[in-house]
């Protein structure tokens, strides 16, 4: 879908933005009219009456008209000259001249038809089409990327030129949508592929009273149409003596008998060109001088959408690593296929693909995802991937397994798994180890034992290499640096010390941003560019301590709005990152960057939050308790050491029940007298959590592993009762984790 809306918009891009533009423009002629015709009929003037006064000053009229926004307009000839005047319909003077300016017509034009007629309907028709297709790939990606329907009012992640795209685009999509939906109507309509219901008319009447020309004034049809209905009146030929009244008004066409004022012939529109009429109505905005407006502004978002969203996508193809050479896979005789979840694992399979070229053979490299149900000649597999959270599939690698089960085991072609990760983490490569199991399962033939790289290192990389020159019987020299991240610069404004009592030591953290200098720091802070970077409570700062290019992860306590950034941080003994922080003087300079981690944060509604966590895993429940301005019930379950040392954010924590932010909190201490931990707070609250529970409370856990799972447990014990698990308030979207 993504890939859809992506490059389709980037092939219209220049015709929607012209499109977009002359549409915009088109749409100030409805109101300008409105305003124009500052005298409207207000269903007291017939048609026969306004023809009597215009009669008065416009003795040669042919032809009457009523705009969409209620001008009146005369055609008239006058000493041999043809003139179209607007009127008073109260009185039957002229207004002046009706003029359309040729800048109106050329740009009606340019937007129906390119200035090409017949092949410039066929483009603007496509274009349409187009637009449609977007805006519908467009809604769908919103509504995803906010967590469904319900969230579509949240607050937008991503970068400045991402959330300007989105939040622009989820302001105007309905009324990009409208004029999509109808311009396509049109224009299969012009081109027949649909009726308009415009192909009858009224036959012409094959009797006409043969007497005296009645009074305009005296005729009954006339006298019984009232101006507001009326479209166009147009005259019989004084020299015809079988000539009619030509009748036109907003229900359907007719004739009227100039002797005797019956209506003749009168033929009613059908539901298929009501329809058309309601449709072109909803596209120009003539006789809705409002939506014409709001449909404008609308089509003024376009140039925008198509520069944030040709910006987005070069975002992303940049974050992806070049490929030269990647052979089709159909041709390949080697496939690596990567698992990652922040593109740094795709940096390893780019020197793996570069040096596996240059040693003659034809590579094919692409996501897990793109596992294919064929490889006609691939002799070997190479599968390097990362985990994901508590041994989960990355992003790029979500499909594989299902992919897998649907792939007959080639005989010929043999794989290897390479699994990269932290082994700080219990579930170390433990995807990898699931994708070598399933490969197994299947009947593929195993290459090479699965080996794994811990923190991205450069020289495991390089031994694994080794072992894959062997396999292929050349030497393979595989020197690969990880790129280091973008970072932003942040300095410490302010810090709170616990734990040092129970050798635990740990600080609480804010940073603000360092403004950047220069001409680049006064163009930043011209567009607001000077502040934080966006960030939610429970997304992550990466943090690259001085000395090396990776970078550490800690959740997030604050969001942007708070003003500051606010991370928990204990310190470990030979911690790079950790003793890097807790070393930090005020006014001390750090480099880090934001990545997003939308699964953990509370879902939007008022049903109750359980919060649990334990240590430095208080840092993002901290902050969803802070700014829980709407007080729903929210419950904090969190354990520590002692509570004369390491009681994490207690002033906060005693500041929120008051205000009434936080419902209840149930701490444990595990090193005093009776100590308990925390998962025992929540076995001696069972009958509580199965109340909020069965309220479709949500839970959020925060901290170890160890803890996490021991909650788990509990919880389990807990929902019993109620025949409920874990496992089943996660599918529900209901259980949440972040753990580390």
């Amino acid at each position: 879908m993504r890939k859809l809306h992506s490059l389709l918009g980037l092939l219209v891009a220049l015709l929607a933005v012209v499109v977009a533009i002359s549409g915009a423009i088109l749409s100030l002629d409805p109101p300008l009219e409105r305003l124009d015709s500052t005298i409207h009929a207000d269903g007291q003037i017939s048609v026969a009456l306004l023809a009597g006064r215009v009669a008065q000053h416009y003795p040669g009229v042919e032809q009457i008209q009523r705009s969409p926004e209620g001008l009146v307009i005369v055609y008239y000839s006058r000493n041999g000259k043809t003139g179209v005047d607007r009127v008073d319909p109260h009185t039957g003077q002229g207004l002046g001249p009706y003029v359309v300016s040729p800048f109106s017509r050329w740009l009606k034009d340019l937007h129906r038809a390119w200035l090409l007629d017949t092949p410039g309907r066929l483009a603007s028709g496509l274009t349409a089409l187009a637009m449609l297709v977007l805006m519908v790939s467009g809604s769908v990606l919103l509504v995803r990327r906010v967590g469904g329907w319900r969230h579509l009012a949240d607050p937008l992640r991503g970068n400045l030129i991402q959330r300007w795209h989105t939040q622009v685009g989820r302001i105007v999509v309905l009324g990009l949508l409208v004029s999509a939906l109808t311009g396509v109507y049109m224009s299969a309509a012009t081109f027949a592929l649909i009726p308009d219901g415009m192909q009858s008319e009224p036959d012409f009447p094959s009797a006409v009273t043969r007497g005296p020309v009645a009074p305009v004034t005296a005729l009954p049809a006339l006298v019984a149409t009232d101006l507001n209905h009326l479209r166009e009146l147009v005259y019989p030929s004084p020299d015809d003596p079988s000539g009619v009244y030509s009748l036109s008004t907003d229900q359907g066409e007719g004739y009227v008998d100039p002797s005797n004022g019956a209506l003749l012939v009168f033929q009613p529109y059908g539901g298929v060109r009501q329809t058309y009429e309601l449709i072109y109505k909803l596209h120009t905005g003539e006789g809705l001088w409002w939506l014409a407006l709001l449909l404008g502004l609308c089509a003024l978002s376009v140039p925008l959408l198509s520069a944030t969203g040709a910006l987005t996508w070069w975002q992303r193809r940049q974050s992806m690593p070049r490929m030269v050479g990647n052979s089709a896979a159909n041709s390949a005789d080697t496939v690596i296929l990567v698992g990652s979840e922040s593109n740094s694992t795709w940096g390893f399979a780019n020197t793996l693909h570069d040096a596996l070229r240059k040693a003659g053979l034809r590579v094919h490299t692409a996501a897990m995802n793109q596992l294919a149900t064929e490889y006609l000649k691939v002799e070997r597999l190479f599968i390097l991937t990362a985990t994901y959270g508590d041994g989960d599939a990355p992003s790029s690698a979500k499909q594989f397994l299902t992919r897998l089960g649907k792939v007959k085991a080639p005989s010929r072609t043999g794989f290897a798994v390479l699994g990269f990760g932290d082994r700080q983490f219990p579930q170390f490569c433990k995807f990898a180890y699931d994708v070598e199991a399933a490969l197994l399962a299947q009947g593929w033939r195993r290459l090479l034992d699965i080996d794994t790289i811990d923190r991205q290192s450069g020289q495991a990389f390089t031994r694994w290499g080794n072992a894959v020159g062997q396999l292929i019987g050349q030497e393979l020299n595989l020197l690969h640096t990880p790129k280091r991240p973008r970072t932003d610069a942040f300095t410490l404004i302010e810090r709170d010390d616990y734990g040092e009592a129970v050798q635990a030591p740990t600080s609480i953290l804010r940073f603000a941003a360092v403004p950047l200098q220069g001409f680049k720091g006064r163009l930043m802070g011209l567009f607001g560019g000077q502040g934080l970077p966006h960030f939610e409570v429970g997304d992550l700062l990466g943090v690259v301590p001085p000395g090396s290019a990776i970078p550490r992860f800690y959740s997030l306590a604050s969001k942007s709005s708070d003003g500051f950034l606010e991370i928990c941080v204990r310190k470990l003994e030979g911690g790079l990152c950790s003793e890097y922080l807790h070393g930090l003087p005020l006014g001390g300079r750090m480099d880090a960057f934001i990545q997003l981690h939308p699964d953990f944060r509370p879902a939007a509604g008022k049903a109750p939050v359980i919060l649990i966590g334990s240590g430095t895993g208080i840092g993002p429940l901290a902050g969803f308790i802070r700014n829980n301005t709407g007080k729903h019930p929210m419950y904090l379950y969190w354990g520590g050491r002692d509570p004369a040392s390491d009681f994490l954010y207690k002033p906060e924590l005693d500041a929120y029940l008051a205000d009434g932010r936080l419902t209840g909190l149930h701490a444990a201490f595990s090193r005093i007298q009776n100590g308990a931990y925390v998962q025992d707070r929540v076995l001696g609250d069972a009958t509580q959590l199965r109340q909020l529970l069965e309220s479709d409370g949500q839970v959020l856990v925060c901290g170890s592993r160890a803890m996490a799972k021991s909650i788990a447990q509990a919880l389990d014990e807990v929902l019993a009762p109620l025949n409920l698990s874990v496992a089943t308030l996660k599918a529900q979207g209901r259980y949440r984790e972040d753990v580390f």
